[in-house]
């Protein structure tokens, strides 16, 4: 694609990365075929190819970004569907990562939408303020109907009938290894999930520890950034994620093998820390934590996963989260660790299209992402599953919401395998 950038504008290094996207794609339209938002809403501009001309039109222009551009990016997903498809090898993450700090930075939307972006960005990261909204929440749950934007009935409907105690788990400590210790990881505890589901912590360090991890809870690390950084609030997601490599580079001392994410939309972000910080005096820093996180599946492969005890023949559809296939090129390691395990692991058609929830997608876009529920719903249950799984706490939350079928995490099912207790959504299933 042929660009007209001044060379004032390419002095500016994020508009110089932009430019060399930008000139990679040759508009082939190969994406189109792989974008969950094309297929259901079928407007050009709301598919990648679409996008990169209005994202470059906007910058290249050096002007304010407009409703319409605002609209149709909005709606990506940032599913990473396309980059799997794309022959040219097109960084389309980036360069969308660019645009929406450009639309945070030049464009005023409406007084809700800022209120409401706003009050995502200052929850959702924090876990005891994320419990007390959801307290609120299940408070207001009875009056839904009232509500007269459609995001805000969204968001209580993702508020869970019960919310769970805190787990001291997620409290900075050590974990000891049992036997040998083979590793020495940090577990990057998250912030959504400490409040929504806490099992998904606890199985993960039960897990590592009985395969010869020391589990490190650091003190200072929290959030990972992502939900900000896909709101383009930059300042915010950045400041999260300084955090976060401080408090792991303290650990560097004593030597940590792996930092270890089982929320696979957290570890996208968190091996991204390099490009997100190479034009700051963290940028070493970042790329030495960027080089050390790991989807908690591939630690379990290093270590070494028994042969599993599941209960024969029980059936899992496994659902493969978008962060990890597409952001994170993990395709077929936790089916591979699932079968090891002792499960029968069955996919659904289209599995490499995503399931709605896409950080605060489901509650931003609740129409596009219920359309999209229904069909990953559709797809999983035509597999005649006992139980679905996944590696992202969103993708699960969006899924169980939308089936009787119970749903529990990767990490959950390969505990229980191998000595730990039944996942709780198994045993609170009729």
């Amino acid at each position: 694609m042929q660009t007209q950038f001044t060379p004032e504008q390419l002095a500016d290094p994020a508009t110089a990365r932009a430019n060399k996207v930008l000139r990679s794609c040759v508009h082939c339209g190969l994406c189109t075929a792989t974008c969950p938002t094309y297929q259901v809403l079928g407007d050009e501009l709301d598919s990648p190819r679409g996008r990169i001309y209005l994202i470059k039109d906007m910058l290249e222009k050096g002007r304010p970004a407009d409703a319409k551009t605002v609209r149709h990016i909005d709606r990506c997903l940032s599913c990473l569907s396309c980059t799997s498809t794309c022959p040219s090898g097109v960084d389309y993450m980036h360069l969308l990562d660019h645009a929406r700090a450009y639309i945070e930075a030049s464009y005023r939307r409406p007084l809700f939408e800022r209120v409401l972006r706003h009050v995502l960005a200052g929850v959702l990261p924090y876990p005891m303020r994320f419990r007390l909204a959801l307290l609120a929440a299940k408070i207001a749950r009875p009056f839904r109907k009232l509500l007269p934007d459609a995001r805000l009935r969204a968001m209580l409907d993702m508020v869970p009938a019960q919310i769970p105690p805190v787990s001291r788990n997620d409290s900075p400590q050590v974990f000891a290894a049992v036997g040998q210790t083979k590793m020495r990881v940090a577990l990057m505890t998250g912030c959504a999930q400490r409040a929504l589901n806490t099992d998904i912590n606890d199985a993960t360090i039960r897990l590592l520890t009985r395969l010869g991890c020391e589990v490190v809870i650091a003190q200072g690390a929290g959030c990972c950034g992502a939900l900000t950084h896909h709101m383009g609030m930059e300042e915010k997601s950045h400041a999260l994620a300084a955090a976060n490599i401080m408090a792991w580079r303290r650990e560097a001392a004593v030597g940590l093998d792996a930092i270890v994410i089982n929320t696979s939309g957290c570890g996208t972000t968190l091996k991204d820390y390099g490009h997100m910080f190479q034009d700051s005096a963290m940028a070493a820093d970042a790329a030495w934590v960027a080089e050390r996180a790991a989807d908690v599946t591939q630690v379990i492969e290093k270590l070494g996963l028994p042969e599993g005890l599941a209960p024969r023949g029980l059936r899992v559809a496994y659902h493969s989260a978008c962060s990890l296939q597409h952001g994170q090129k993990i395709k077929t390691l936790p089916q591979a660790l699932l079968r090891q395990a002792g499960f029968e692991v069955v996919e659904p058609e289209n599995s490499h299209l995503c399931c709605g929830s896409a950080g605060t997608y489901n509650l931003l876009q609740p129409e596009i992402s219920g359309q999209l529920k229904a069909r990953k719903v559709a797809s999983l249950e035509a597999r005649t599953p006992d139980l679905m799984a996944a590696g992202n706490l969103g993708c699960m939350i969006q899924i169980a919401s939308g089936s009787a079928i119970p749903m529990a995490h990767t990490v959950e099912l390969l505990d229980w395998a191998t000595g730990g207790p039944k996942p709780a959504a198994l045993t609170t299933t009729p």
